[in-house]
């Protein structure tokens, strides 16, 4: 089936089918002469208004381990499925004698060394987004071939940007060794001539605070990877600004999980693939971006691993509870980075290597895996550059054409289904298959569908979710003038904590399952209160937020406090607005 079929505009029915005809071919990019080198460090530009953090933790530097490695997990049969690559990684982890990871103070020094180290025609950029919650500096790299860095330069260069994040769960080391080599590898190495038709951001380690306490969560115990919609911690704004500013069309998510524990409890098998593989897969996501996802990075990616001897699977996990034998893929709700990169309209993949729990068992190889696969991912956004840029710009008119028409989905559900996992036997290591109860989300049903409307309007009480609107880049007007809105107000008939849910362990209170009806009206709006129009790029991610019964709204998180401070607009607007810079 042609592209142009999923087109919801005449107009672009020529573009999808340009887009079409994209997945069948593309260039390879050639390496260009090497230029002289040059090296900046950005300016911080002034801030949005700042969004509440949660308060501080004790500073450190260095990550804390045991004193004495623990035991590995399993025996010498299973160890041998993973022997370590003969190569060689210069990272601070590999220092012969070391018994840890890259600290943060080591990680700060080896960026600006490759500052200034840098290959010849290689201009780079060190980027400081802030500090963590317990005051460590949050720093990326950028990587380009452009002659000038700044991100409205950027924009215009013809290049698509590659976002890269290493380290979001603090238990996951192996991941910002990974990023480490990749940017060596971009500063001077293999991946250098990509940088003629691609640019590339490396924040090696999002969260350093977990890091530093070798533990998943950063300083509040809030789940970093779980707060990309309500943008709550630092941590989650500072990779907020990088979308914001340099809107990259491709961004990935390095992850590592845990092969033994609940897996060896449910089903007598040890995980056995070097590494779980997932795209965007939630409601809304634009199906252009879901068919390059597959066709234009999945499969050379499956291919990169095999080649390097490793290998794959789609990323997939279980509860806790040791009698539910379900085994689902990665979540759908629009609050992970995967996810909500995704509705950024930007192809987004989560790496889930084989380490968490592990120590330094098969680090080497860990490392490897990542490595391998980032640079598949790069190497495919060089060779698709052209093809990315026009994909994107599409998408983006497609999604702000859709306002004021048709349904949108609140709410969907993976599909139950049956699949065979192979793992390995924990004490002989043979391989052993097991059929399990399986979630798939490669195929999500609607749970709630409303329609769509033009936009939302906000009371003026509502300042902090319009702070966090406009940190995660949607534009946001303010009303001038008093005047009518057509639209239709909420009315909640139901409400309940969500169990095992808070909105954080600091702030304390129970996240809210709400159900609402809608009710036609005409609304009298006042100058201050806000409109958010659904005719722009990220009107997904505007949905998830404001629709009080989506499952990461911001009313049942509450951000938004009271139901009858935000209305659906069903009409454009005749009033006198500004937009909000």
């Amino acid at each position: 089936m042609a592209w142009f079929v999923f087109c919801r505009r005449p107009r672009w029915w020529a573009v999808g089918l340009v887009l079409s005809g994209l997945l069948a071919c593309g260039s390879q990019p050639t390496a260009p002469p090497a230029a002289r080198p040059a090296v900046t460090v950005l300016p911080t530009p002034s801030p949005q208004p700042p969004i509440p953090d949660p308060p501080p933790a004790p500073a450190g530097t260095s990550i804390v381990l045991p004193p004495v490695p623990p035991p590995p997990p399993y025996g010498a049969a299973v160890a041998a499925h993973f022997p370590d690559p003969p190569i060689h990684f210069a990272t601070p982890a590999f220092e012969p004698g070391r018994t840890d990871f890259t600290s943060n103070a080591e990680l700060q020094s080896l960026l600006r060394r490759l500052l200034r180290d840098g290959r010849a025609g290689v201009r780079m950029g060190l980027l400081p987004l802030g500090h963590s919650q317990a005051g460590i500096p949050l720093e990326a790299l950028l990587f380009s071939r452009g002659a000038d860095l700044t991100p409205a330069a950027l924009l215009q260069d013809g290049r698509p940007t590659v976002l890269l994040v290493g380290q979001q769960h603090g238990d996951e080391p192996a991941t910002a060794e990974a990023m480490i080599v990749v940017a060596q590898e971009l500063a001077g190495g293999r991946l250098t001539r990509l940088l003629e038709h691609i640019n590339v951001i490396v924040l090696p380690r999002a969260n350093p605070d977990g890091a530093h306490e070798g533990r998943r969560a950063t300083a509040s115990g809030i789940d970093l990877n779980r707060d990309h919609l309500l943008l709550r911690t630092p941590e989650a704004q500072a990779q907020a600004r990088l979308a914001r500013e340099y809107r990259p069309a491709v961004f990935v998510d390095a992850h590592e999980y845990n092969p033994v524990g609940r897996f060896v409890q449910k089903f007598g098998g040890v995980q056995r693939f070097d590494a779980l593989l997932q795209y965007a897969m939630t409601p809304n996501l634009p199906p252009f971006i879901a068919k390059a996802s597959e066709e234009w990075f999945r499969e050379p990616l499956l291919g990169s691993l095999k080649t390097a001897g490793l290998s794959s699977e789609w990323f997939h996990t279980t509860s806790d509870d040791p009698n539910d034998k379900r085994v689902a893929m990665g979540g759908v709700q629009p609050d992970t980075a995967r996810n909500v990169n995704g509705l950024r309209n930007a192809v987004s993949f989560l790496i889930e290597g084989r380490g968490a729990g592990l120590g330094r068992l098969h680090l080497k190889r860990r490392v490897h895996t990542q490595v391998t696969a980032i640079a598949s991912i790069l190497h495919s956004t060089a060779a698709r550059a052209d093809d990315l840029v026009k994909l994107r710009q599409y998408v983006d008119n497609d999604v702000s054409a859709q306002a004021c028409q048709g349904e949108v989905v609140l709410e969907a559900a993976p599909t139950p289904s049956e699949y065979v996992l192979q793992t390995l036997d924990p004490l002989t290591g043979a391989q052993h298959p097991v059929t399990v109860a399986w979630d798939s989300a490669l195929a999500l049903r609607p749970v709630k569908v409303r329609g769509r409307p033009c936009g939302y309007w906000l009371s003026a009480a509502q300042g902090d979710a319009v702070r966090r609107l406009r940190a995660l880049g949607a534009a946001v007007q303010q009303v001038e003038a008093t005047g009518v809105m057509r639209g239709q107000t909420y009315n909640e008939t139901a409400r309940e904590a969500v169990p095992g849910r808070t909105v954080s362990l600091s702030e304390g209170g129970a996240v809210l399952r709400i159900q609402v009806q809608t009710v036609p009206t005409l609304i009298d709006v006042v100058p201050g209160s806000y409109y958010v129009p659904l005719d722009q790029p990220l009107a997904h991610l505007v949905i998830a937020a404001l629709e009080p019964d989506t499952p990461v709204s911001y009313l049942a998180h509450g951000v938004i406090t009271r139901v009858a401070d935000e209305v659906r607009v069903m009409e454009l607007p005749d009033v006198k607005m500004t937009s909000m810079p």
